[in-house]
């Protein structure tokens, strides 16, 4: 028995070592990476620079897959359900924190089924219109918001999305009426937007700023905190006087619940090393996104505060619960 006893945990012991060398090792195998929304978005957009950088790094394939609907629960809802193994992931942005107020029935819990990951960086959204509208400055927009309650129209990519919330936020500070009209991908708002068939968007910075060099769209305030380096000259929403209208747009990653600490820790490292990368900083600083410096501890503490913040507010507005 005692030597039956010996060979059992060096069996154990063995698979433990395996198990563990299998977990630095990552990835050995291509990773499957789920965006929740659809091509085109800076949801989509951002994470695939970034991945591309892995690949580089790694030499494995980190492979995309958009599965978008329903706010984004649809594809967030798939990697909760994959296996903890560090080989499907999830790509998604801050709306991942607003969807448990706006969704009474997840089959996930954002806090419970998921391990964060890290943070790309935040991607600020600016207030765009055409400029056949003859709007210029944000204080002359909201003056014609309030002149024509409930005319004004503003486009998403979906309800509980980063930019419907950044647009409700916006609005409840100006307290003007407007329309809401999701789309099902950010190249379809845009398009509405510049024909003038919509009034506006908070668009993220990556998606909207060709448009605006070419003088397709005029920028009228960014919803970060501080202004953005991609359009120094636009003032903030909170600097043309509108408090509480702020809203920060991040990007990162999760991976399902359980995942193998030493797989975060790997992807940790990767995040890292690409983020340091001089031609990814440069990639990165052209399409509009703001660096943020956390750790997926940092990063989940963040996560838990935002879930409980967005809550009260979805409340407190009356943002429809699906």
């Amino acid at each position: 028995m005692r030597l039956h006893a010996i060979v059992v945990a060096a069996w154990a012991g063995l698979l433990a070592a395996t198990v563990a060398a299998g977990a630095e090792e990552w990835p050995a195998k291509p990773v499957r990476v789920v965006i929740p929304f659809g091509a085109g978005s800076a949801t989509d957009v951002v994470p695939r620079v970034v991945l591309d950088q892995f690949t580089a790094q790694t030499g494995q394939p980190f492979v995309v897959e958009n599965r978008g609907g329903a706010g984004g629960t649809i594809g967030t809802s798939a990697v909760a359900k994959a296996e903890a193994d560090g080989y499907t992931l999830l790509a998604t942005s801050s709306a991942y924190t607003i969807t448990p107020a706006l969704y009474s029935k997840l089959s996930y819990d954002v806090l419970t089924d998921f391990v964060p990951l890290g943070v790309i960086g935040s991607v600020p959204n600016v207030l765009i219109v055409a400029p056949s509208a003859g709007l210029n400055t944000v204080q002359d927009f909201v003056a014609a918001a309030k002149a024509k309650p409930g005319e004004f129209t503003f486009a998403s990519v979906g309800i509980g999305s980063a930019v419907h919330l950044s647009a409700e936020r916006f609005r409840a500070s100006a307290g003007y009426e407007a329309v809401h009209i999701p789309f099902k991908g950010g190249a379809e708002a845009l398009t509405e937007v510049i024909a003038g068939r919509v009034t506006y968007y908070f668009c993220p910075i990556s998606t909207a700023l060709p448009h605006i060099k070419a003088g397709r769209l005029k920028a009228l305030a960014v919803s970060s905190p501080t202004r953005a380096a991609a359009l120094p000259d636009v003032p903030t929403t909170l600097e043309a006087g509108y408090p509480n209208s702020d809203y920060t747009v991040w990007i990162g990653f999760f991976a399902p619940a359980k995942t193998d600490p030493a797989i975060v820790a790997a992807f940790d490292r990767e995040l890292g090393k690409a983020l340091a990368s001089p031609v990814l900083k440069e990639k990165l600083t052209q399409i509009g996104v703001e660096p943020m410096a956390v750790t997926p501890a940092q990063f989940a503490v963040q996560v838990q505060k935002e879930v409980g913040t967005y809550a009260a507010f979805a409340k407190a507005i009356g943002m429809k619960v699906n």
